[in-house]
């Protein structure tokens, strides 16, 4: 069986402490759920499974919030889900996996996607209760170094010549194509509006950064190192949000009447080194590609994730890819990085841009913790 995706939409990616966050992760989950059945015309009745990212899955997040979604939303109690961390790529995780389930003949419809609620549930709260989730095996092999994102960026940058200046003008084009698309009416189309109980109704991206400038991004303190290049403002933003999409088998598309949009043409995982721990991102585009027979020039947008400006600008360079195909619309660095959810954030993104602008193929890829990536290469099939 062929997987097809018939729709895709995101909530606005909420500011920490912003709009969002007074709406529960489950509850912001089932606005995005109920979207995505709604715009495809389909009873959820119909749904198999819902395969749900979520990287801090405590306090608001904990007990399978997938599952607890689906009843947040109001669906019949038949629908399951279930909840996936592959950290910060959890949600294109579940996509993959969703894809998978559908090609076996396992499932005819299915939701993939994710949240995360960065005001609620801070970042790191997983690995607060007593103990490590490094092993004295897992320190031993890496001589007692423990893993940390914003180091690895740093050793990235050191690594491949970065300099500050390169990842402030990074980060500075970032905000500048998310307002360009913010005004253009760009996310429109893929953005639910989400109201807030309060009644207040947001419908937009809250952390682009209007005006941003280099001589602005240079006055900022680095993080990790005194002498370091990473700082606040070419990292990626710490955000709420979530992201939806349903996939069908072919079939099951024509037999609900749905106009599919893209199919899933290749995917991979791959795991990379994971004290420097950002660098998969290279190996999996190179793998996704071998395994799919096309060429860096048969992709017309790359989406490489923001976490850090030094994890794209590396890939980059080593990929070779067209600068103007990658993150045409911003990415984290100007969107945020609502981890569980982001994943289906920026396939979300991709999608739409490749129905926009006529592209036949997008690649996805991001970095994740433990030195993880996924890569996806989806294929238009409906420009609409």
């Amino acid at each position: 069986m062929t997987a097809v995706i018939v729709e895709a939409v995101r909530t606005p990616v909420g500011k920490r402490n912003g709009g969002l966050s007074t709406v529960h992760p489950a509850d912001l989950s089932a606005v995005v759920l109920n979207a995505v059945v709604e715009r495809a015309g389909i009873d959820p009745s119909v749904v198999e499974d819902v395969i749900w990212g979520c990287v801090q899955q405590v306090g608001d997040q904990a007990n399978d919030i997938a599952r607890n979604a689906v009843i947040a939303a109001g669906w019949p109690e038949t629908v399951p889900g279930v909840t996936v961390d592959r950290q910060c790529g959890s949600s294109q995780q579940a996509l993959n996996f969703a894809v998978a389930s559908v090609e076996a003949g396992h499932y005819d419809v299915v939701i993939a996607g994710g949240v995360e609620s960065m005001s609620r549930v801070p970042m790191g709260s997983g690995a607060t209760f007593p103990g490590s989730p490094y092993s004295p095996a897992y320190m031993e092999r890496y001589d007692g170094v423990k893993p940390n994102q914003g180091i690895g960026a740093e050793m990235i940058a050191e690594r491949w010549g970065l300099s500050r200046s390169e990842l402030d003008a990074f980060a500075v084009q970032s905000h500048e194509r998310a307002a360009a698309a913010q005004d253009a009416g760009f996310f429109d189309l893929q953005i639910v509006p989400v109201k807030t109980p309060d009644g207040e109704v947001i419908t937009r991206d809250e952390g682009i950064r209007r005006g941003s400038s280099q001589e602005s991004l240079a006055k900022l303190k680095t993080v990790f190192k005194e002498d370091g290049v990473i700082h606040a403002g070419n990292a990626s933003q710490i955000s709420d949000g979530a992201s939806a999409l349903l996939i069908m088998s072919e079939q099951a598309a024509a037999r609900h009447g749905v106009r599919p949009i893209a199919r899933i043409h290749s995917l991979t995982v791959v795991g990379d080194d994971p004290v420097t721990m950002l660098t998969a991102p290279i190996p999996a585009t190179k793998k996704v590609l071998d395994k799919s027979g096309l060429s860096l020039e048969d992709i017309g947008v790359f989406e490489v994730n923001e976490a850090f400006a030094s994890v794209p600008l590396a890939w980059l360079k080593d990929i070779g890819a067209d600068p103007a195909k990658v993150n045409p619309n911003g990415g984290a660095i100007a969107l945020g990085h609502p981890l569980g959810g982001s994943g289906g954030r920026i396939l979300t993104d991709m999608i739409h841009h490749m129905r926009a602008n006529g592209l036949r193929y997008g690649l996805q890829t991001m970095c994740e913790g433990g030195g993880q990536a996924n890569a996806t290469i989806l294929e238009l099939v409906d420009a609409g």
